[in-house]
Formats: structure tokens, C-alpha cells, sequence
């Protein structure tokens, strides 16, 4: 249908639209199942056959398969089947690992899905957009995504950037009006808003006429299909030191087999024993376990209601060194109340805190009767007037009862305004009954003010202004005393900024109001013509009051080695008093307003931006300057943000950061990081979340390497001394099964270490190996092979006769000797730093482990598969003597090293 050539009343008909009460559940519930969810169809993804079968393909797992057909067609088909079934356990845990992976990924989607303002039963709520259905009437506003194709009823200053359909690049003007010529390209469809386009400028409302694939956008969907997978840096990295290991593996493996062989070993015990080693030596499970561990992390971070969009993002949040955030919601409590209204003729300071209606204005401690006054008066009604903001009320349980509340849907600053005339007993509803909003100006971060036109049952227009009181006394020729207008002198001027600056200097927020009445028949066609010869009638003096967890969460960070900036539109002297309060501003701590910024290059920034903790009075335009000029310095720059100027800002930033109540779907479209509650603790707890998850695949490369050294110098170590050989395959494997298995991904659901938001950020190009780590691994995996050789050795040269006696031992004590060592890698410095017990999932796949273990060597049946005899009082003794000192006696040498360090300090 050609919904451009239709008129307001005939597209509502068609869609069988409400434009006073929007759609009810029961006429959604039967247009979802007509015409589906407001979903574009995706390529489809891989079924959980295909991903079980895609574990097989593997290389290593290939030359596995290779050698148990080997051992099939030399009639050693126990040791097929058995190695058979070791290559299908270990497929079924890798199969587990990326579905449970691949499931955490869907849910982020779903989670950082797009939603829409819609008119339902009478009243504006926000649903996803893929729950949107043909009929719906909805608001959009600057910021948004638009999540279906509108046909649009109502505009205000609405311009949107269609360039991701029509290749337009200047957003276009839309307007409301039919459209009388046919065959109009979307470009030219002025009238009408579509799918996956983004708002600019201005508002509007529009009924949906299309959704899901019957959208513009949907036509071109095949364009938008298939998935990609998101590798993050640290996977490319891991992929590359994992293909470099197969290379060591391989040569180690193969000098192991040609020293067997020429001492005399059989060729095919040695070739299927290279082939086992190469596979339990070869980390084919680290690109999996980094995703796992990638993906358990996003998980808890949802949990703490930071929702990551972009895993990269994961990484780089441990190396954050600056935070740059927004001061209202972030690190207030984002429940803005009106505390001073000063005009010309009276200084009133007002009553009640939050959302509460009840309240008191009182002068000079004498209650105050604001209809009675009439600045304060117009004051108060024409804060309601120019205002996008509206209070719902609501029903709530709270402690097993209900109650009704009033939750703002808009911006703080303007449901603080809505609450002050609330208080005087002027409503939103009553107001728009006496004044129709015939033309709107919207806010922009450029002029710092908006203005709206309004007209009174008598016919008489005014233009209103409110916004920053600098900005809006420029604009002022004159000022409202009592009933009268007068011209504004210099010092009156000067009086109004000393009273700006005293409510400053209280942590208050400003807001000045004032108006211009229109003659007949004028019009304003441009902002500069609204907004120019204005009448100030006072100022509105608000506070929103610090979040406590902030503070204490600024303070981490602090530990952490992260700065804090906060970056606001407040007053200078307002974001100094709320910083000194919050602890960001130390003494000798600069704070500097948006003037000062726009006469400083970004070079000259960098030379001064690490004194500087408040930027006050700034755009968001300002934010991308302080983003380069920090990053100049080295550092990994935290920047939030909520508006569509915020986008430039957020997406330079190393991890851009959105709100996700406040925040548009511009900003969280362009950010890395979207916080569910707006709040500051929760950008600590994600920085936190995310050394925790580097922190994680570094244990389980430790672990894991180590293991695997030491499992590759025991069948080394053997044939360089011309022993018989320790390990047979089939335990060879059946240690990459246990050992590598369940106790690894339990390392990667490990506790945050207690110090580990005492560390200084690590560098971004930090190798993995850092801090000793390479070491570790070395060091561990030359003891794990020497005390497995050694209680080998012991046990055969007593017993010469009893060679599967000595390789049960050695096989038992290189399994102990590494869950053992999985408790040491938890740390950073010993065993003995933290609480065995603390990680339970490890706990529980160690005992598991130790299970199976105790299984293959006394249950009768499994003996002759894995090789093994029972073993007595004296080769458990020896087994876990020698599988403890690694671990047990070398931790105990860095745990009073580390004490002798703290002594010395």
C-alpha cells in the first residue's frame, strides 16, 4: 500500500489503529500470530547435530580416529574402542562448551534488543521492538532506532538518518501531511519513518503499517543475513601461541617416539603412544575455553546488570585506566528535586524529597501560597509547559502490599519541574487543558535551551524557553517583577548570576525559565527568532543527590589504578561541590568548563588532562576531545554516555559505555558496554568482572601448560634414561580426559582474587605470558614430569618383574600431581593464598576426577582396558608424597618469598 498517499483518519481505519487508547493485549496476541514478530529472518544456524559432528573435525582428533583404526586393523581393538570412546567424551564436553557459549551470546542479543515507546491499553509503555505489530501507536524521539516502518501522525523539529536504506547522508526532514504524488521513491517519503533508521533531531508519533520482513528494510534483508563470529583479540592472539605449541608438541612428541625406537621399543606401541602424547600435549581446547570463560563472564556481568554487546569489550575492560562519566543517574541517584525558585521578587525554598507530591514553599521560613505570587506562579506552570517529561502513576508491591507511585517516563531535570508545580498544585493535565503546543524547538546540546509556542484558550501565543541560566539571560532583554515587566540592567544581570552561583555552590542544578508573548499573527519560524527579546521570569534551583555506592565504588577504582573523571552540564561550581562530595576532586584537582575547552586544542588538552578531574558545562561534542586527548596519554578511556552528539565520543572510547534506562539506541548502537541501571558501581563491578575473566584463561593456561610439559618430559625423561615406558596411551588420553576436562572450566567460573581491584590496570598489548608466568608453567611442568618419573622409577626398580605396578603409579601421581597443581593456579602467588573450598565447582570436578581415577585403577573390569592393578597403603603414600611437592613445597618457597618481600617493604 502506498501509505505516503493516505491521510491520517484513512491510515488509522486501515491498520484499525487507537489514537486515544493504542492496541490492547488480546488485539496484539492476534496480530503476532497473523503476522508474526517484528523480527528480519537470519541465516540459520548450525543444529546441534552439526555442531556435535564439527568437533570431529578437528586435526589432531583426525590423526586420533587414524590411530584407533590402526590398532583396530593390528587387532588391538580394546585399545580402539577405548580410545573411540575417550575421542566421544571429549567431543560431547566440547559440544557442551559451545552450545552453553553460543546460548550466552543469543541471550545478549535479546538482552541489548532495541524497544519502542507504544500507546497499549491506554497507556505509553516500552515493549521490545520485535513485539511490535501493524496499528501500534508510537512516540519516537531523537535517539532512537525506529523499529518498524510509520506511517507518521504528529511531528515536532523530527529529522532521521535514513542513509542505512536510501544512502542519503544528510538526515532527512520528515513532516506529517499526505503526500499527493504516487510513485515516490523512500528517499522523497517525507511522511513516513522506516525500519532501522535512526532519529536526529526533533519527536513524533506514527501508527506501524509494516513489520519484520513486510518492512523496506526487511526487503532488503538478504543483504543483512548471516552471522559472523565475533573473534576477540585475545583469541587471535591464543590461536596464534596455540598453533605455535602444536608445533613444540609435535617436535617434542617426535623426538620422544624416534629415542623409543632406537632403544629398541616396538614401533607401533611407540607410534600409537607418540600419537596419544601429541594429543593430551597439543592445547586444542584453548580457543574453546577462552569463549567459555568469555561467555560465563558476560553472563555474571548480566547479573550485575552491565550487558556486554561486543566481547572485545570483555578484554579491554581490565585495562581501563580511566573512567569518564556522566554525573546525573551514573553517580547520582537520578531523582532530580526542585529545592530554590528565586525570581525577581521572591527567593522560595521548597519542601519534599524524591518523587513525593507532598511539599511546602516557604519564604524566610513563612509558608507561601505560589498562586498567590505571580512570578512564582508562571514560574512553576511554564516549567510544566515547556516540558517533554510525564509522571505516571503506578502500582508497585513493596513488602507483600501495593501501592501506587508515580515513575517518570522522560528526563530527570524536566520530572523535577513537572514536581515543583505538582506541589503548587499544578498539573500536567490541567496546564495542557488551558495552553495548546502549537510549535516546539527541541533541546540540543549546541544551543543548551528549549523552546516551545503555546496558545491560551483566548487566542494570546507565547513563546517559553527554558535551559542553562547563562545561555537563556543572553537571550533575556528583560524581567518579570511581580505582574510587571522591566528592563534588565547590568546588575540585575549580575544579581541573577550571583544567585546562580550561591545555588551552585549548594550542589544545585539551575534552570532559568523565561517567555516572550507573541503579537497576532506573528509566527517564529527559526530558533533565533523564538528565542530572541525574551522576558526571564526566574530560575529553578534542583539537586540530585550522590548515590552512596558510588562513593565507595570511586574509591576501588582508586585502588585499581583508574582515575575518575565526572563530566557534566552543571554549573562549575556545581560539579565541584557534587566531585568534592564524591570524592573525585582531590585537592590541587582542576575543574574546567566547556569555554575553557573550546579554546584548547586537543595537544594543549593532553598537556594538562592529567590534572583535570570535572569537566563542567560541556556538550557531548566536547567528550570526543577529552577521549583523544586522554588516549594521547596512553591510557584505556571508560566514556560514557546517553544522547545521539554522545555516539562520536562513546564509539572512539577503548570501551564506550551506554545507559540503558536513560540511553538512546544511538548511543547503545555505538556503545561496547550498556548499563541496565545507569549506575557507577555497576561500571566497577564490570571492570572487575573483566581482569576476572582475563585473569581466568591466564589460570587456565597456566594449568594447562604446565600439565601438558610435564606430561610430555615423563615419556621424555623415560627414554632419555632408557626406561621402560611410564605411560601407556590409553592413559595418556585419559589424563587430557580428566585433567583437562571438567577441572579447567571450572577455573574459568573461578572467584575474582580478593586483591585483584588493588592491581594497576596491565598494559593492552600485555603478553599473556607477563608476571612470570612463563616461568610458572616451566617450572611446574619440569617438577610435575621429575616426581612422576621419579615415583616410577622407585616403584619399578623394586618391583622389575611388576612393569604395570610402577606405570599405575606413574600414572596415578601424574593425574594427582596435576589436580593438585589446579589449586595453586587459582592464585597469583601460592596455594596457601586462598580458600581451597571457595571455588566449588572446582572442588567438585577435581573429587569427580580423583573418582574416575580411584574407578580405572580397582574396578576389575576397566583394569585391563587402562592397564592398571590395585595399589596398597605404601604406593599412596608415595603417590600423593610425590604428586604434592610441586605444588605443596614449591608454593610454600614463594609464599615465604613473597613474606620476605613484605618485610623488606
Amino acid at each position: 500500500m502506498k501509505w505516503y498517499n493516505m491521510k491520517h483518519e484513512e491510515v488509522e481505519h486501515k491498520t484499525n489503529a487507537s489514537l486515544s487508547d493504542g492496541l490492547t493485549d488480546k488485539n496484539v496476541k492476534k496480530r503476532i500470530s497473523t503476522y508474526g514478530l517484528n523480527k528480519l529472518k537470519e541465516a540459520e544456524k548450525a543444529s546441534a547435530l552439526a555442531t556435535f559432528l564439527a568437533q570431529f573435525k578437528d586435526f589432531m582428533v583426525l590423526v586420533l580416529l587414524a590411530a584407533t583404526l590402526i590398532s583396530g586393523l593390528i587387532g588391538e581393538m580394546l585399545d580402539a574402542v577405548t580410545i573411540m570412546g575417550i575421542v566421544f567424551l571429549n567431543a560431547i564436553l566440547g559440544f557442551v562448551q559451545e552450545r552453553k557459549a553460543e546460548k550466552s551470546l543469543d541471550a545478549l542479543k535479546e538482552l541489548s534488543a532495541p524497544q519502542m515507546n507504544v500507546l497499549r491499553n491506554r497507556e505509553w509503555v516500552k515493549v521490545l521492538s520485535s513485539e511490535i505489530v501493524p496499528g501500534d501507536y508510537v512516540k519516537i524521539s531523537a535517539g532512537d532506532r525506529v523499529g518498524a516502518d510509520l506511517r507518521l501522525i504528529s511531528v515536532s523539529g523530527l529529522r532521521i538518518d535514513e542513509a542505512s536504506l536510501t544512502g542519503e547522508s544528510v538526515p532527512t526532514h520528515k513532516h506529517e501531511h499526505a503526500i499527493e504524488y504516487t510513485d515516490v521513491s523512500l528517499g522523497d517519503q517525507e511522511n513516513m519513518a522506516f525500519m532501522g533508521t535512526m532519529v536526529t533531531q526533533g519527536s513524533g508519533t506514527g501508527i506501524v503499517v509494516a513489520t519484520g520482513m513486510k518492512t523496506e528494510m526487511g526487503k532488503i534483508a538478504h543483504l543483512l543475513q548471516g552471522t559472523t563470529n565475533v573473534v576477540t583479540p585475545l583469541q587471535r592472539r591464543l590461536e596464534q601461541l596455540g598453533k605455535t605449541l602444536i608445533a613444540v608438541a609435535l617436535l617434542l612428541t617426535a623426538l620422544v617416539v624416534g629415542i623409543g625406537v632406537i632403544q629398541g621399543h616396538d614401533v607401533q606401541t611407540m607410534f600409537i603412544s607418540g600419537v596419544s602424547l601429541a594429543v593430551a600435549a597439543i592445547p586444542e581446547g584453548l580457543p574453546a575455553i577462552v569463549t567459555v570463560a568469555l561467555a560465563l563472564g558476560v553472563q555474571r556481568m548480566i547479573k550485575r546488570r552491565g550487558i556486554v554487546r561486543k566481547l572485545p569489550a570483555v578484554e579491554t575492560l581490565g585495562c581501563a585506566s580511566v573512567i569518564c562519566s556522566d554525573k546525573t543517574g551514573t553517580l547520582t541517584q537520578n531523582k532530580m528535586t526542585v529545592k530554590e525558585l528565586w525570581t525577581a521578587s521572591e527567593h522560595v525554598t521548597v519542601t519534599g524529597n524524591g518523587f513525593e507530591t507532598e511539599g511546602q514553599f516557604k519564604e524566610q521560613e513563612l509558608i507561601v501560597v505560589p498562586n498567590k505570587k505571580p512570578t512564582v506562579s508562571r514560574l512553576l506552570s511554564y516549567g510544566v509547559l515547556c516540558n517533554n517529561a510525564t509522571l505516571v502513576e503506578k502500582e508497585v508491591r513493596e513488602k507483600r502490599k501495593k501501592k501506587t507511585t508515580l515513575v517518570l517516563d522522560g528526563d530527570p531535570t524536566e520530572g523535577a519541574l513537572l514536581l515543583s508545580a505538582l506541589k503548587a498544585g499544578y498539573s500536567q493535565e490541567g496546564l495542557q487543558g488551558q495552553f495548546n503546543r502549537i510549535q516546539e524547538f527541541p533541546f540540543d546540546s549546541g544551543r543548551k535551551m528549549m523552546t516551545v509556542v503555546v496558545k491560551d484558550k483566548q487566542g494570546q501565543s507565547y513563546v517559553i524557553t527554558k535551559g542553562a541560566p547563562d545561555v537563556v539571560l543572553a537571550h533575556c532583554e528583560r524581567i518579570q517583577k511581580g505582574t510587571l515587566d522591566d528592563i534588565l540592567t547590568g546588575t540585575e544581570r549580575k544579581q541573577v548570576n550571583a544567585i546562580v552561583d550561591s545555588m551552585a555552590s549548594k550542589a544545585l542544578r539551575t534552570i532559568a525559565i523565561a517567555y516572550r508573548p507573541l503579537k497576532v499573527g506573528e509566527t517564529c519560524k527559526t530558533t533565533t527568532e523564538a528565542e530572541s527579546n525574551l522576558t526571564l521570569i526566574g530560575i529553578q534551583g534542583m539537586i540530585d543527590p550522590p548515590r552512596e555506592e558510588a562513593k565507595q565504588a570511586i574509591q576501588e577504582c582508586r585502588e585499581a589504578g583508574i582515575k575518575t573523571i565526572m563530566i557534566t552540564g552543571d554549573h562549575k561550581i556545581t560539579a565541584a561541590a557534587i566531585a568534592k562530595e564524591l570524592t573525585i576532586l582531590p585537592e590541587g584537582g582542576l575543574v574546567i568548563d566547556g569555554k575553557t575547552l573550546d579554546t584548547l586544542s586537543v595537544e594543549e588538552l593532553e598537556n594538562r588532562v592529567e590534572d583535570i578531574y570535572v569537566y563542567a558545562r560541556v556538550s557531548p561534542e566536547h567528550k570526543l576531545k577529552i577521549v583523544q586527548a586522554l588516549q594521547k596519554r596512553d591510557h584505556i578511556v571508560a566514556m560514557t554516555g546517553d544522547g545521539v552528539n554522545d555516539a562520536p565520543a562513546i564509539k572512539a572510547a577503548n570501551i564506550g559505555i551506554a545507559m540503558g534506562i536513560t540511553g538512546t539506541d544511538v548511543a547503545k548502537e555505538a556503545s561496547e558496554l550498556v548499563l541496565a541501571d545507569d549506575n557507577f558501581l555497576t561500571i566497577k563491578e564490570a571492570i572487575k568482572e573483566g581482569r576476572n575473566i582475563y585473569e581466568n584463561i591466564r589460570k587456565f593456561i597456566r594449568y594447562m601448560l604446565a600439565s601438558n610439559v610435564g606430561e610430555i618430559l615423563v615419556m621424555l625423561f623415560a627414554m632419555i634414561l632408557g626406561m621402560p615406558l611410564p605411560l601407556v596411551a590409553i592413559q595418556i588420553l585419559w589424563i587430557n580426559l580428566v585433567t583437562d576436562g571438567l577441572p579447567a572450566i571450572a577455573l574459568g567460573m573461578d572467584q575474582a582474587e580478593g586483591d585483584v581491584m588493588k592491581r594497576k590496570p596491565r598494559k593492552q598489548n600485555e603478553s599473556v605470558f607477563a608476571r612470570g608466568l612463563g616461568w610458572k608453567i616451566i617450572s611446574r611442568g619440569i617438577m610435575i614430569g621429575v616426581v612422576t618419573i621419579a615415583a616410577f622409577a622407585l616403584t619399578y626398580n623394586n618391583n622389575p618383574e611388576q612393569l604395570i605396578l610402577a606405570q599405575t603409579v606413574a600414572f596415578l601421581t601424574l593425574v594427582m600431581a596435576q589436580l593438585i597443581h589446579v589449586f595453586d593456579c587459582r592464585s597469583e602467588y601460592s596455594i596457601y593464598h586462598r580458600n581451597l573450598f571457595e571455588n566449588k565447582y572446582l572442588v567438585g570436578a577435581v573429587f569427580i576426577s580423583v573418582l574416575l581415577m580411584i574407578a580405572v585403577i580397582y574396578v576389575p573390569q576397566l583394569q585391563p582396558i587402562f592397564h592398571t592393578v590395585p595399589l596398597g597403603l605404601q604406593e599412596w603414600l608415595l603417590v600423593m608424597g610425590m604428586a604434592a611437592i610441586p605444588t605443596v613445597v614449591l608454593g610454600g618457597f614463594q609464599l615465604f618469598k613473597k613474606q620476605d618481600v613484605r618485610t623488606a617493604q
